[in-house]
């Protein structure tokens, strides 16, 4: 007999790590499943199958992704027309919104149901894409609460599944536990510096980073920061920023990975917007969020976004309780004087720890569990 065959995409890291999860989970009532489709390390080391290397969909930026996009569309193609060979009892998408939710589609077009984990962010950008995850979806599994209400009144079925994050970070040591484990002194200011984790991110925030850095350390004297780094490339990169400032006096600690035990560290967190303000959240740490981007993806970006918040934090919290700077505001005064404000308000510090623990218990769902009970219901229905 064939075993029942699942197809997923996930598109970047952080869906590698949904994949893997939901993968065990789904392993618990599903022993003899076989996943197959774009996947990265995470999951093909827990058996999955991967036709097409993930590398080639871990694109950012409009610019980038248009540039790729010719690349990006023939693998679409191709993994379609496998899916519609093979047809899968079900497939899900994992995020990358732009590549599966065409891909969706398609297969449920075919009568293949599908599934979309991570709802993507209709209620910051381009809201009409709605009609068009009405007609792909079977099911949406959504990581916050507020966004059930949004796919409900579209009449796309969907399920609160919690943020795999808030599981993960539930029990992480406190400040002073970290402190003694990496060394560092029980009283002294830290601030964890996070630029990114893709080389492209590194590009454009490394020199503002270094930068900020410097600002800091004249208002601070003594402070000292931390920053890990995904990988041995990020790090040469930011290096280079060092150089060329000729930074090198700066009291900063380099680390490979141990992003968590950095930010559970400090006293404030500089961070470039993404997953890692959440996670900062979920740590409890006080933090200033900054991004940039290409002129011409700001200026597109800018033209369709309508929501007035980026950094999740704010998002879930529905106001600004973290100081965002973007595009031309993202300068190292602008980032130094917010950074110093924090330093020196532990009120403030103590307010935003106890917002944080709020957030994270309402997050806080076991995940890969929940998202998993929501799948299994469709493969009773699914073609055999």
């Amino acid at each position: 007999m064939e075993p029942l065959t699942i197809g997923m995409v996930a598109g970047e890291p952080s869906g590698d790590a949904l994949g893997f999860q939901l993968i065990q989970a789904l392993r618990r009532q599903l022993p003899h499943a076989r996943f197959t489709g774009i996947g990265g390390p995470r999951m093909t080391g827990a058996g999955f199958e991967a036709t097409f290397p993930m590398e080639k969909l871990a694109v950012m930026g409009i610019v980038e992704v248009l540039r790729h996009l010719p690349e990006i569309a023939g693998i679409r193609r191709r993994l379609a027309a496998q899916f519609l060979r093979e047809r899968p009892r079900l497939f899900i998408g994992i995020d990358s919104p732009e590549f599966n939710i065409g891909l969706e589609l398609k297969l449920r077009s075919a009568g293949v149901p599908t599934v979309h984990y991570v709802g993507p962010q209709i209620w910051a950008w381009r809201a009409g894409r709605i009609h068009t995850i009405r007609r792909a979806v079977s099911k949406m599994l959504v990581l916050f609460p507020f966004e059930t209400a949004i796919y409900e009144r579209a009449q796309v079925p969907v399920a609160y599944v919690g943020h795999p994050l808030a599981d993960q970070l539930g029990n992480f040591p406190g400040t002073a536990a970290m402190r003694e484990q990496l060394r560092l002194p029980a009283g002294g200011k830290i601030v964890t510096l996070l630029p990114g984790s893709r080389v492209s991110e590194l590009k454009r925030m490394a020199g503002l980073f270094v930068a900020t850095a410097e600002k800091i350390a004249e208002a601070v004297p003594g402070v000292q920061f931390l920053v890990p780094f995904v990988s041995r490339e990020t790090r040469e990169i930011f290096e280079a920023a060092l150089f060329r400032r000729a930074a090198g006096e700066l009291n900063m600690s380099m680390m490979f990975g141990h992003a968590h035990e950095a930010m559970a560290a400090a006293d404030v967190v500089l961070v470039t917007s993404g997953t890692a303000t959440l996670e900062a959240a979920l740590l409890k740490r006080a933090m200033v969020v900054t991004y940039k981007v290409a002129p011409f993806s700001a200026l597109i970006h800018r033209a369709l976004v309508h929501f007035p918040y980026v950094a999740l934090p704010n998002v879930l919290a529905g106001e600004f309780i973290v100081p965002e700077f973007l595009q031309e505001e993202a300068t190292p005064e602008n980032l130094a004087q917010a950074v110093t404000n924090l330093l020196f308000d532990p009120v403030m510090r103590q307010r935003l720890e106890a917002r944080f623990e709020k957030m994270a218990a309402e997050l806080r769902r076991d995940a890969p569990t929940a998202a998993a009970a929501a799948i299994l219901p469709l493969l009773d229905g699914a073609p055999a």
